[in-house]
């Protein structure tokens, strides 16, 4: 039974618009695309190649969709390990407004989304991952069905835009599995669900 697994790039205070680029999302009139450029290196790079080869499949919102449909097809070098996962894996793409979907492998999900991907985590499989899709994403937290979480936290707040947690997460406890620091300040945090959050009272 497949993981869903939720990988984000994320700012301190949780933002995780358009981290690639000015135009990737300025939807609200979102003034900080491409925030993150100045904090790539070759771990970060390292870590993200090594998390796509985990997947089995890739689970998509429309807009994700669109800006991967438009890219990762036109990479065609077989020694690009991100763009042979991504060509040659299954990818869900959930969407309202949505005909049809083109990209090879590529399967579309209306409808209950929510009953679809009960189905989808019943399948074999080892992980099915979500990049970006921030919309799809608050989602999946409302209805519980986000397995682990992959991290990379980068040293810069905006303020403003799109974020990983937004109001209707369900409360629960996470186990840390894995944390890396990058040369440029980020840092990696592997997530794993540890059921309900405990409390105490600090100082008793």
């Amino acid at each position: 039974m497949p993981k869903i697994v939720v990988n984000a790039f994320l700012t301190l205070d949780g933002v995780m618009q358009a981290p690639g680029g000015p135009d990737e999302d300025r939807e609200g009139g979102f003034a900080y695309g491409g925030w993150q450029a100045p904090y790539t290196d070759d771990v970060g790079g390292r870590l993200v190649t090594e998390g796509i080869a985990d997947a089995d499949g890739f689970l998509l919102g429309r807009k994700t969709y669109d800006i991967f449909a438009n890219y990762w097809p036109k990479v065609t070098d077989p020694d690009n390990p991100i763009a042979t996962a991504l060509n040659s894996r299954p990818k869900y793409v959930v969407s309202r407004s949505l005909g049809r979907v083109t990209w090879n492998h590529a399967v579309l999900i209306k409808g209950d989304v929510v009953a679809e991907l009960r189905k989808l985590r019943q399948q074999p499989g080892r992980t099915v991952q979500t990049w970006g899709s921030t919309d799809l994403l608050q989602t999946l937290l409302k209805h519980d069905l986000i397995d682990e979480y992959r991290l990379f936290i980068f040293p810069v707040v905006l303020g403003s835009g799109k974020r990983l947690f937004a109001a209707g997460a369900v409360p629960s406890a996470l186990e840390q599995i894995e944390s890396v620091t990058t040369s440029k300040g980020g840092t990696y945090h592997r997530f794993r669900r540890a059921g309900k959050p405990e409390l105490g009272q600090i100082g008793t």
